[in-house]
């Protein structure tokens, strides 16, 4: 099915300027402990549950909703964040603390440093179901 834009797509956007990712489920054999650990790492709070999702609030109008998959593997994602300068030490202080090795790439392969791309900090980490977590203080330079 090719993906074209609805020649009325103006009209029927109802008044939003712009789309929004407003939530997004992550997967996770044991909900409360994986919501639990990247909140602490990044400084949130979890949220009250919500049917079977466990949400927590980045505070920017998305949500991560985890959900348990009792019964099937946990397939891992990549999740990034973008955190203030000013709180990066203090997050990467907070993996040490918990015991968490964190890299200063994606797969892995430097463990202990962190990055310096596009003129900010970054480092990835593993999550308790394998999810591969970044946080970066500046956004990847994209081409336009």
């Amino acid at each position: 099915m090719p993906h074209t834009q609805h020649p009325d797509a103006q009209e029927t956007r109802q008044g939003v300027d712009a789309v929004h990712l407003d939530h997004h489920a992550v997967h996770a054999r044991d909900r409360n402990l994986s919501a639990e650990f990247i909140a602490t790492v990044l400084g949130l709070e979890v949220g009250r549950p919500f049917g079977p999702f466990l949400p927590l609030d980045l505070g920017n109008g998305v949500t991560l909703d985890y959900y348990e998959l009792r019964d099937e593997p946990v397939q891992p994602q990549h999740y990034a964040f973008l955190v203030p300068d000013a709180q990066f030490d203090t997050m990467i202080a907070r993996l040490v603390a918990l015991g968490v090795t964190y890299y200063a790439d994606p797969r892995h392969g430097e463990p202990g440093r962190i990055n310096r791309l596009f003129g900010g900090r970054g480092a990835y980490f593993e999550d308790p179901d394998g999810h591969n977590m970044e946080i970066m203080t500046r956004p990847y330079a994209r081409p336009r």
